[in-house]
């Protein structure tokens, strides 16, 4: 419309116990992101590097998206990296944030991910509809650590 926002946002968080190793989620999820990335998220459709490889601090990654029928393509920014504890990154050209945390809870077989996706702010025409992006948010969430806990283990 105008590109005007509200400062209200949307935010999912999901925890899982996954039965592998801290170095082994982590692994899965940053070190083999571009492999792994549009396993648990299937609307992934497309993911370039646009930074030189490999995926680290500060790097910037374009991806396209089909969510709901809908196509979109954003920019992102690595903003924390972490090995085995921490993987952030965040939108460059949208609003919004991921957040992977990773714990270990027995060092050698598993590990506790926590997974945070946050829509920073919502266009002015999704107000009215901010308790169901809410709970698309939450849903999403829980999907994705569901999605790696099976891609994982198995």
């Amino acid at each position: 419309m105008f590109g005007l926002t509200s400062s209200r946002g949307a935010t999912g968080t999901a925890s899982i116990v996954i039965n592998k190793p801290v170095d082994t989620v982590f692994n899965f999820i940053a070190v083999d992101f571009f492999e792994n990335y549009p396993r648990w998220s299937p609307e992934v459709q497309e993911l370039e590097l646009l930074s030189a490889p490999p995926l680290q601090l500060n790097s910037l990654v374009r991806q396209v998206r089909i969510d709901n029928g809908q196509r979109s393509e954003s920019t992102f920014k690595i903003t924390t990296y972490k090995a085995g504890q921490k993987l952030v990154f965040e939108g460059v050209s949208n609003a919004y944030r991921c957040s992977y945390d990773f714990a270990s809870t027995n060092p050698s077989t598993n590990t506790q991910i926590t997974f945070t996706f946050e829509l920073l702010k919502l266009e002015l025409f999704m107000l009215p509809f901010e308790k169901l992006i809410q709970i698309a948010v939450q849903d999403g969430a829980k999907r994705t650590v569901r999605n790696l806990k099976n891609l994982i283990e198995s």
